[in-house]
Formats: structure tokens, sequence, C-alpha cells
């Protein structure tokens, strides 16, 4: 892929995350495509990772991601995010809290014939939980 068409690629999916269509964003990642996602664990396969995309919509139905910069060498992108959404589905045993999270982060994807190869996703997992009350935070002494 060439520059111009990654740019494109990931314009394009700012469009289906604001829609939240799981599946278009699926339709992104390669049939064998893999994502290891603190959240969801690793996903393998185009149905794991787009079950993993109707989970997160599940649980937080007004998830907003946002692309702040893209860093694109040869075939190796590396999307830095911002995600602002409420708990509002059951989430690891806890019924919806109604409060907002935000969450920052790279997603580190692997490109190949147009699609996303392989998606690593880094962000600090720990600070949503907090502050959706899914974890306590230890009081600073």
């Amino acid at each position: 892929m060439t520059r111009e068409q990654v740019v494109q690629f990931f314009e394009a999916r700012e469009a289906e995350w604001a829609a939240r269509d799981a599946d278009a964003l699926a339709a992104g990642h390669a049939v064998t495509g893999t994502a290891v996602s603190p959240m969801f664990g690793s996903l393998h396969g185009r149905t794991e990772i787009a079950n993993a995309y109707r989970r997160l919509f599940t649980t937080f139905p007004d998830w907003e991601t946002k692309t702040v910069d893209l860093i694109i060498d040869g075939n190796h992108v590396a999307q830095h995010f911002v995600a602002n959404a409420t708990h509002v589905g059951d989430f690891m045993g806890l019924a919806g809290t109604n409060r907002h999270g935000r969450l920052e982060g790279v997603l580190l994807h692997t490109m190949e014939d147009g699609l996303i190869l392989h998606e690593q996703r880094l962000y600090d997992y720990s600070a949503l939980l907090i502050q959706i009350g899914v974890l306590r935070s230890k009081p600073a002494v």
C-alpha cells in the first residue's frame, strides 16, 4: 500500500468507528488476521475480531474513537488514538455503571494486501477499569 492508500484506509475506519459498525471494522482485518487486546485477549480470525467489536459496542454503546496521529513506515502503521465511552452493558461481571471512561493508546498494525494482518493494541486498561468503577485505585500515602 502507498502512504496515501494507508491514510485513506484509516480515514475510512474513522467513519466505521463513528457508526459503531462491527462488521465494517472487522472487514478491515485479514480473514486470518490477529489482534491482541488488553480488553479481549488474543483474537484469531475476522469472526473473533468482529465479535470483540460487537462486545465492545454492547458494553460501551457510545464508544467514540478518534485518531490523533498515524505513523506510517512501509506496511507498519502506529495509530495514536483517544477513546471516550460510557459503561452501560455488563463488563467483567459488573453490570453497567453509567460511568464515563477515557482511554488513550496506540494500535500497532501490520498491513498486508490492503488489510490489517496483525493489530497489537496498547493502552492503560487499568485506568479505564478504575474510571468505570470495576477497580479501585490504592489511596496515595
